[in-house]
């Protein structure tokens, strides 16, 4: 049965498990080596050492054609995430400062993108949904999408999205592959979607040649909540914590008998989910329900912890949470929503990330690039302080740049 622990005893949770970085990071640096001066041949070879393809090759033109419900379901869902992702585009504008200065900024979109889409214990086509549509909207021409064994929904859906390059390859190999290039990947800007912890390792070492999202770890979801349907709060725990068995699942109450009766409630929920082999032990090392002395003490513990999805039962909480990846408010807003068809992402900080940043959005696929423009009457009331600050930093041409657009013209 999941631990009930007073607040006092469960301060642990909020050192999470270390991710085996340095060990990852080992295994894959020869992997993103071989890529990059092997190519194809190396990706290749190590899609065929871990079962993956021995051809690269998509085949999108011979995708199957989507099933009725399932592209009715996909059509509502990137439906949603289209209408949300144009919300998040930042906008070009432009300020008259009403003493010569012109200010403002353009928005100009990446060249080309990577959605790399696990296919592991489960195939993911959401995420799909969710790399590929921001991308779409922020204006990226080439976007290449990455899988080592694309179950008929993934193809059929690249094919609907109008996905440009689908590669069957995984792993290290496949970020090599988008980050650096081969004979038949094209080089991208930037890479995102979440994969296992070589994955998240090979990320990290390619960051500073590439764009990424984040590195992401297991998934998590925190629940704040007073009181509520026990059915309810069980069933949003079990939904993440069947993900994978280090996902972790709170919940965070000032209730000691709503903890009693969500726990009984998960392992009568246990008895049928026909995923428990992977969510009882999620829950059993990953889990907890938290007992608070006030729900102002789980706001607090919940900052702390900056978890990937947080769940508020009280709407009224919000404007005291500072750190979260993506927050669902009220009782009727189930994680799962968010996961398939709500309009947010689902591509989220964890680990602790979401201190520093939120979800993916189309934002991570644009540049907005400042531009200025000055009169000659404000670039004389700035001279002063540009050229006393250049002086004092000693670079002198910067100074005299401005200096002889003050002299009298020949």
């Amino acid at each position: 049965m999941i631990k009930i622990l007073n607040h006092q005893d469960a301060l642990p949770l909020l050192s999470r498990k270390a991710q085996r970085f340095e060990q990852a990071e080992r295994v894959v640096a020869p992997i993103l080596a071989a890529v990059r001066a092997r190519g194809d041949a190396a990706v290749i070879e190590y899609n065929l050492k871990f079962g993956g393809a021995a051809s690269l090759a998509g085949c999108l033109d011979s995708a199957p054609p989507l099933a009725p419900d399932f592209q009715e379901a996909v059509s509502a869902a990137a439906a949603n995430i289209r209408e949300y992702a144009k919300l998040q585009l930042p906008q070009e504008h432009y300020l008259d400062c009403g003493d010569g200065r012109r200010l403002g900024q353009i928005v100009r979109p990446l060249d080309s993108m990577g959605a790399y889409t696990p296919a592991g214990r489960y195939p993911l086509p959401s995420t799909l949904l969710m790399n590929v549509i921001p991308a779409q909207v922020a204006g990226v021409k080439t976007i290449c999408a990455a899988c080592p064994n694309p179950s008929p929904e993934i193809l059929g859906l690249a094919k609907w999205l109008g996905v440009t390059h689908f590669f069957r390859m995984g792993g290290a190999q496949a970020i090599a592959a988008l980050a650096y290039g081969t004979e038949s990947v094209p080089r991208v800007d930037r890479i995102v979607g979440p994969g296992n912890i070589y994955v998240a390792a090979a990320k990290k070492l390619i960051a500073g040649e590439t764009g990424i999202d984040f590195i992401a770890g297991p998934t998590e979801i925190v629940i704040l909540a007073a009181e509520g349907n026990p059915k309810w709060l069980a069933a949003d725990m079990l939904a993440q914590a069947e993900h994978d068995v280090d996902a972790s699942a709170i919940l965070l109450t000032t209730s000691r008998e709503l903890a009693r009766r969500v726990a009984e409630e998960l392992e009568r929920q246990l008895a049928v989910l026909p995923t428990a082999a992977v969510a009882r032990p999620a829950l059993d090392h990953n889990g907890a329900i938290v007992i608070v002395d006030s729900m102002a003490q789980a706001v607090e513990f919940s900052n702390t912890l900056a978890p990937e999805h947080l769940a508020l039962h009280d709407p009224s909480l919000l404007p005291s949470i500072s750190n979260a990846g993506s927050v669902f408010l009220g009782p009727m807003s189930p994680e799962a929503a968010g996961d398939y068809a709500s309009g947010p992402n689902h591509v989220l900080p964890t680990s602790g990330a979401a201190r520093l940043r939120g979800g993916l959005s189309s934002a991570d696929f644009v540049k907005v690039i400042s531009v200025q423009e000055l009169s000659p009457q404000a670039l004389a009331k700035l001279a002063p302080a540009i050229t006393t600050l250049a002086r004092a930093e000693g670079l002198e041409a910067h100074a005299r740049s401005v200096e002889v657009r003050r002299e009298a013209r020949p």
